[in-house]
């Protein structure tokens, strides 16, 4: 079920939030979408979700306008806002209960046993939401977008507030929905895209600075400075490597573990291996690092400052 987002504007008062944005998204893509705080995100999902209007521009999913299918729209998508919506005096059973009541699901209560178990919530699945952790609080928030089968998912910062095992857990999850389904993601974790979107949209100031792969994007930027890792049996002469044609600076990370950081118009390797072997030393590991996300993120979220 595609996404389809055709000349977006919206403007608060004095402020354009969004400026003529206009993507798409591919019937089984995740896409995460990325911006820096104030970028327009939250605005682009909420009105993808018909939360808000925009002031020109259409959404259309799955072909159908979002403003003259709204019964259809609220069907089909599933949503979980940044600010997690939850009735705090109910009980997590009672909340899945009455949001399983509202899209009149047959089956409910299969399917609501079925959502506890996926987002993990067993353990605290008799408890007040009140009475949750964070973590906990914001897998309620995900078993509800996801308990009517939607098949479109529109997820903003889904792992906040959880801890380091609870995130593998949840971004798992989100994958293996993206199967077979269709996400937009949004979060400000660089190894959560880099774990598991196809790819990245990246929106700075109201306007879509990036549509592309990870790796499309690392390609396409150009990049002056790679970062080569060299790991050998003995420690190397330092000044000795920062004398090597090409290269502008060597960092010790211990352990006989080197970054060296090199003009991109130059490959160094070679020459780096050689200098090693004819050092009577041995080389462990050579290998060539990419530019990560992050500096591609911030490379292109810093030109319009």
């Amino acid at each position: 079920m595609s996404i389809k987002v055709q000349n977006i504007t919206k403007i608060f008062g004095q402020q354009k939030a969004l400026d003529n944005v206009s993507f798409e998204i591919e019937s089984g893509e995740i896409v995460g979408f990325l911006g820096p705080n104030g970028a327009g995100k939250s605005t682009m999902m909420k009105i993808i979700t018909g939360f808000i209007p925009a002031n020109n521009g259409e959404v259309f999913i799955n072909n159908k306008n979002i403003v003259e299918e709204q019964n259809y729209i609220k069907r089909v998508i599933g949503y979980l806002p940044e600010q997690n919506p939850l009735y705090y005096d109910m009980y997590v059973l009672e909340f899945l209960r009455f949001i399983a009541g509202i899209y009149s699901l047959p089956n409910k209560k299969a399917r609501i046993n079925e959502v506890i178990e996926l987002t993990g919530l067993i353990p605290e699945m008799h408890k007040k939401i009140s009475a949750l952790s964070k973590g906990y609080k914001q897998r309620v928030g995900l078993a509800q977008a996801i308990i009517h089968n939607p098949q479109v998912l529109i997820l903003d910062e889904p792992t906040s507030g959880l801890d380091p095992n609870q995130i593998v857990e949840i971004r798992n999850l989100i994958k293996d929905l993206g199967k077979s389904k269709t996400v937009l993601l949004s979060t400000h974790i660089m190894q959560e895209v880099e774990a598991i979107c196809d790819r990245v949209l990246i929106i700075n100031k109201g306007l879509v600075v990036a549509d592309n792969s990870i790796k499309g994007l690392q390609t396409k930027l150009k990049i002056k400075v790679r970062v080569l890792n060299l790991e050998t049996l003995k420690p190397v002469d330092e000044k000795k490597v920062k004398a090597i044609a090409g290269v502008l600076q060597i960092q010790n990370l211990g352990n006989n573990n080197y970054n060296i950081e090199f003009d991109a118009s130059k490959d160094i390797r070679q020459d780096i291996f050689n200098f090693v072997v004819k050092d009577d030393n041995t080389v462990l590991s050579l290998q060539l690092k990419e530019q990560s996300l992050e500096q591609v993120f911030t490379k292109l979220t810093s030109r319009l400052k």
